[in-house]
């Protein structure tokens, strides 16, 4: 079958391969339905960024796009692409400008039915206590840059010993909350001074702090080890290296342009640019992307502490009546060094997930104990008015996508085309009308984020589970939500 003349073989009902051809090192690989691959490729080059991607000097295997693919900056969203650590490159288009975008999920032992009355005053308590929109500072005292550069070192361990969290908190975030390679004098001051204000603070864009109910459970037995129960209020929080992030990126692919050229990559697309990953300009790209995701795991800590205290503060409860605990903390925007079977050797290898989301197996040492009997919690965010899903990863990931899967529903209109979908609609009161709670900074934000602008994350988190590479374990459905 050909698509925007890309030439896809079908290798099972939800898996599409296309054959390499021309400079492409590796086949491109693509989960995703037949109804959501013709809805993909309309109006963009998505399927050529995966084609892209497969001329990446060292690339194992296959070049790998989720089924919330859309377009990004170099790789696709939901791109996933695994080099060598002798011959292979790294490329900050494999990981984005928002490094360590992630999502965090808290429990409490609240029912719904008992606090419904008061979500909405909650809502406000949440959007007062936790800055979003663009710029955002202030949600604790502004950092020195040495207390910055702490941040950086430590991640979500500096939050812990600030008292801004539970000392079991980093058991249960991906590499618990640090990655130990970081170095900040790879961070530029420009990103320093953007970083000061900004711990605790969501931003702006698809960021949020969204408080949900448990709607569904497919594993019951792995939901109890989440410490999940139906009707049950959870909260999801979004959000990842603010402006700090964005500067490492950019500061970043400007010298990696010229580290490109300096080491003769020929690329389709300059968008790809790269350094060998045991280059100087590889490894100070690294140490600085380390340093930013410090900093987005520290941010989200942060946040979840601020809304421990809104769910106190409205409900006057105690910490043991309100039952606070943090299930995982992924991220999907990274490059880390994996070990993984490839070609029946075990290889250490530079897996960049890009929109794209680790899920590891049961039995995986790198997972919390309480978790290896079921797997790694892989948490699925949707859109703001329907649901988001909460599931878990498995040996076939292993096997086909370097232990990976899909990030979140997917953009399927442009910000652009959301706002003239949005034209002469009361988008707040539709999600009234629905049993959601929004405060945001302003109306942009909601247009460009409504419900349609996005894929229907069910349609996404099914393909993933239908091919084995997660397991649903639980639905959640939005009842209040915070917005930049």
């Amino acid at each position: 079958m050909k698509l925007n003349n890309v030439e896809l073989n079908r290798i099972r009902e939800n898996l599409w391969e296309i054959p390499a051809t021309g400079g492409m090192r590796v086949p491109g690989r693509i989960y995703i339905s037949p109804e959501m691959l013709h809805q993909t490729v309309k109006g963009e080059d998505a399927l050529q960024q995966v084609i892209n991607v497969a001329h990446l000097p060292g690339i194992q295997k296959y070049s790998l796009a989720m089924p919330d693919i859309h377009w990004g900056y170099g790789f696709p969203i939901g791109g996933v692409a695994a080099t060598d650590l002798h011959d292979g490159v790294i490329s900050p288009g494999g990981v984005g400008y928002d490094i360590n975008c992630g999502v965090r999920l808290a429990v409490t032992s609240l029912e719904y039915e008992r606090v419904k009355d008061k979500i909405e005053k909650l809502i406000g308590v949440l959007f007062g206590n936790i800055p979003t929109g663009v710029g955002a500072g202030g949600a604790i005292k502004k950092l020195t840059v040495k207390e910055l550069k702490s941040v950086l070192q430590k991640g979500s361990a500096w939050a812990l010993e600030n008292d801004l969290g539970n000392p079991d908190d980093v058991e249960y975030t991906e590499e618990s909350g640090t990655l130990k390679n970081a170095d900040t004098a790879a961070v530029s001051q420009r990103a320093l001074e953007r970083g000061v204000d900004q711990a605790g603070t969501l931003g702006s864009g698809n960021h949020f702090l969204e408080v949900d109910v448990v709607d569904e459970i497919f594993l019951p037995d792995a939901a109890e080890i989440f410490g999940l129960f139906l009707n049950q209020v959870v909260v999801l929080i979004h959000t990842g290296s603010r402006g700090l992030g964005y500067q490492v990126c950019d500061d970043y692919l400007k010298m990696l342009v010229k580290a490109s050229l300096k080491y003769g990559f020929t690329l389709p697309d300059r968008q790809l640019a790269c350094a060998p990953i045991d280059s100087q300009e590889g490894k100070d790209y690294l140490s600085a992307m380390q340093a930013a995701a410090n900093f987005a795991w520290n941010n989200r800590q942060v946040i979840m502490h601020l809304a421990k205290k809104s769910f106190l503060n409205t409900f006057n409860i105690t910490e043991s009546e309100l039952g606070f605990n943090l299930v995982y903390d992924v991220c999907h925007n990274i490059a880390k060094i994996e070990e993984h079977d490839i070609d029946g050797s075990r290889m250490r290898v530079c897996v960049h997930r890009k929109g794209a989301t680790r899920a590891f197996p049961p039995g995986s040492e790198l997972i919390p104990k309480k978790y290896k009997k079921i797997g790694q919690p892989v948490l699925i965010p949707g859109d703001m008015g329907r649901y988001s899903y909460i599931a878990v990863g498995t040996e076939k990931a292993m096997e086909e996508t370097f232990g990976s899967s899909c990030h979140g529903a997917g953009r399927n209109l442009s910000r652009n085309k959301a706002l003239k979908e949005a034209k002469g609609r009361d988008l707040v009161q539709e999600l009234r009308n629905k049993g959601i709670t929004i405060q945001a900074k302003g109306y942009k934000t909601i247009a460009e984020e409504m419900s349609g602008a996005y894929k229907d994350v069910s349609d996404v988190v099914n393909v993933m589970h239908n091919e084995g590479i997660t397991k649903k374990v639980a639905r959640l459905r939005p009842i209040g939500v915070i917005k930049g």
